[in-house]
């Protein structure tokens, strides 16, 4: 394909506007609770959420934030909860790489909500599984007491949090928690397991139970710097390692606890000299089609990722509506499990449309991810896919064996596995192409991606049926207008919850990325998973 192609450019600006309108959307989250609430906490002094994680950093470094739209358009009658209340990114603090959590004041007073539990969740996570360390810059309210029954008590919610700073210490993971705001009730208990706590004079704040709640529970008549304020629990309960007389200071301090750290152990995932894409990120835009409509060739927007020269495919002639191959990211060896759009013949010059698994795929997918998990390569999906192929003839054809092949390979490698949702993510396409249930250790998304059970166009399709079976049950007919109208409306509700974004509000995404930038992503992904053992493989029983 050349740029001068009239579909090139056809694609290239519909794929643009659609990450003009994430970047737009992304501009409004970055704003946190607004900018007179964001200008409020300046005038007492302190930082905002985004500006703390800023200063932390490490100047002119990469940075990968996790969730920024998480809770977007979600809680509308609460007032909304901008990125969960919360920021999330991996970033590099002394050259090490690191994930912070620090509450945003800005919404709520950095109140959690259900979604600001998950976020928080996925964080630590994701410090878990690949043992960096993680920072907490603690400013929070504590739980949204009107939502308290979504966030409280079950295995997911708010108490997992201090679960998951016991299990990290046990696991040698580094945890670093500054009070630089509130830090209420139940969140009183995050910073005191994390290793080391600091405090910042005038704002940090620990208590159990403010003055309000003192006075009404025992009587006592208390202020919140002498009920919990940093000289009372730097000098007198000894609760926190550190006092900070500010922001810059306390941060400042956390890099050089980080710096101190020693050198962790390497799982020793194979990398070699970076070489450059052979073609250029921006061709990305180009080559996925408006709409994601028509066939295109896979190969052609890994060229646009993978180094130079270095795509080395796995039975190249079978199984061909999924592409299977080695090659390398940056200098790191993968392995890539990617869906093929493109119309192609099979073994029995039986044609094969994109978009959909077949057996012959998923037998072929199945023995490159065991061969990937036995050498210890990493795995990379892009996803593109429909689900599985249906019909009489698949089934006798054995395709949920297959298909139950290639998902149990994928659910007990133990190898970083990322994945890309660069299209469609349908049905149980989504499970075997490691959709978040299947433990990515990131799952990014471009602004063309779709995740749901199937297509727009099916659900309604199906769905009006239903209903209008339902009522001709009940003796009402619909006319042939009325019927169309109905299937457009659930078309319309359909389309909005396959969205990238409707997807990254609830984090069945980590991220909707530029796709000019997955090459980053991937390779800092796998710099993060390389501090973490790779355990034995079994895939246990397989029907053949």
């Amino acid at each position: 394909m050349k740029e001068t192609d009239l579909s090139f450019n056809k694609n290239e600006d519909y794929n643009k506007l659609l990450l003009g309108q994430i970047n737009m959307t992304l501009d409004k989250v970055y704003q946190g609770g607004g900018s007179k609430r964001l200008d409020k906490i300046r005038s007492q002094g302190k930082m905002t959420a985004r500006e703390r994680i800023d200063f932390l950093l490490d100047p002119q470094t990469d940075r990968f934030e996790i969730g920024a739209l998480a809770g977007y358009g979600m809680y509308e009658e609460e007032g909304g909860c901008p990125s969960a209340g919360v920021v999330v990114v991996m970033g590099y603090i002394t050259g090490r790489l690191c994930i912070v959590v620090a509450n945003d004041a800005s919404v709520k007073a950095g109140a959690w909500f259900p979604i600001t539990g998950k976020k928080n969740l996925r964080a630590q996570e994701i410090a878990m599984e690949n043992r960096i360390p993680i920072i907490y810059l603690v400013d929070s309210a504590g739980i949204y007491l009107p939502l308290q029954g979504e966030i409280f008590a079950d295995k997911e919610h708010f108490g997992r949090i201090f679960r998951n700073n016991a299990k990290m210490s046990s696991m040698g993971i580094p945890q670093i928690a500054a009070v630089m705001g509130s830090c209420v009730a139940g969140g009183a208990y995050l910073p005191i397991m994390s290793d080391e706590a600091l405090i910042v004079e005038g704002s940090g704040s620990i208590f159990l139970a403010g003055p309000y709640l003192v006075k009404a529970a025992i009587g006592e008549d208390v202020d919140a710097e002498t009920l919990g304020g940093a000289n009372t629990h730097a000098s007198i309960s000894g609760v926190t390692d550190y006092k900070m007389p500010n922001d810059e200071a306390c941060l400042k301090k956390i890099r050089e606890l980080i710096g101190a750290i020693g050198q962790p152990t390497l799982a020793g995932i194979n990398r070699i000299k970076s070489v450059k894409p052979s073609r250029n990120a921006d061709d990305l835009f180009g080559i996925f089609p408006e709409k994601g409509l028509k066939p295109y060739d896979i190969r052609e927007l890994l060229e646009a990722i993978v180094d130079a020269d270095s795509l080395n495919e796995y039975k190249k002639e079978y199984g061909q509506s999924i592409v299977c191959t080695y090659a390398r990211i940056d200098g790191w060896s993968v392995g890539i499990v990617a869906n093929q759009r493109t119309i192609t013949k099979n073994g029995k010059g039986e044609m094969q449309f994109g978009g959909v698994i077949y057996s012959d795929s998923a037998d072929k997918a199945t023995r490159f991810i065991m061969n990937c998990n036995q050498k210890k390569i990493p795995l990379v999906f892009m996803h593109d896919v429909t689900g599985f192929m249906v019909g009489s003839r698949s089934e006798h054809g054995g395709i949920i064996k297959d298909g139950a092949k290639m998902v149990n390979a994928v659910a007990n490698s133990t190898v970083p596995k990322f994945t890309v949702v660069i299209g469609n993510s349908f049905g149980a396409g989504n499970y075997a192409m490691c959709g978040k249930a299947y433990d990515p250790r990131l799952i990014l998304a471009w602004p063309t991606a779709k995740i749901a059970v199937m297509g727009g166009n099916q659900a309604a399709s199906v769905l009006t049926q239903i209903q209008v079976s339902s009522q001709k049950a009940k003796g009402k007919t619909y006319s042939p207008e009325e019927e169309l109208a109905l299937t457009n409306e659930i078309k319309a509700r359909y389309e909005e919850q396959t969205s990238p974004v409707y997807a990254a509000a609830r984090l069945w995404v980590d991220a909707v990325i530029d796709p000019r930038k997955t090459r980053s992503w991937i390779s800092s992904g796998i710099e993060m998973a390389n501090h973490a053992p790779i355990e034995p493989f079994n895939v246990g029983v397989i029907q053949t």
